[in-house]
């Protein structure tokens, strides 16, 4: 069956989760059959965008911008992806852990611009995330116990949940167990349908 009607879809779950690889792997069994997506990483078009206006020249320029700065970058983003044609799978953080608590990666203002159909959380076990995390050595990561792995987990899932609210989307969570990409890539690859 192919989509009828351009979709967007948010893909999220925190590092170690597998994300990446069941996006690629539900996307290419979609391509298989003749549905296309654009997977869209979300900091990337904003910092496209603050290049291209001049206020940053890098992407650690980014976290120097004051609030209002990044709410204009961030808006722009979402009316970028949204004008995009064809059907968007949207890469980006559900939350970010600050010292200061938990921050929605995708904020109203931007939800009610990017106007999402689905978001789809991948996860796994805090235990396997922890091991992912320790045996990836091209990446450097926060060492977090499982404990709080299992609360970024959390806030992740209930902050998707108010993402639903704003805007109608579906919330899918997608588990990821160690050795099952290919289950997990065709439940992404059901909600994409």
């Amino acid at each position: 069956m192919l989509v009828d009607a351009k979709m967007i879809a948010v893909v999220t779950g925190i590092p170690g989760t597998g994300k990446t690889t069941v996006a690629n792997k539900a996307m290419d069994l979609l391509r298989k059959e003749g549905i296309d997506y654009e997977m869209v990483t979300y900091g990337t078009v904003m910092i496209e965008i603050a290049k291209s206006k001049g206020i940053v020249g890098n992407r650690d320029d980014m976290r120097k911008l004051d609030s209002e700065t990044q709410r204009m970058i961030q808006e722009l983003a979402a009316e970028n992806i949204a004008g995009m044609e064809g059907n968007i799978l949207v890469d980006t953080h559900c939350t970010i852990k600050t010292p200061r608590g938990y921050l929605p990666g995708l904020p109203e203002w931007v939800l009610r611009k990017l106007k999402p159909d689905a978001v789809i959380l991948i996860e796994a076990t805090p235990k396997e995330i922890s091991t992912r995390r320790g045996c990836d050595k091209s990446r450097s990561r926060d060492d977090e116990s499982v404990e709080w792995i299992a609360l970024h987990q959390e806030m992740n899932r209930n902050i998707s949940a108010a993402y639903s609210v704003f805007t109608g989307a579906t919330v899918k969570v997608i588990q990821n167990p160690q050795g099952k990409i290919e289950e997990a890539a065709e439940a992404m690859a059901e909600v994409l349908r």
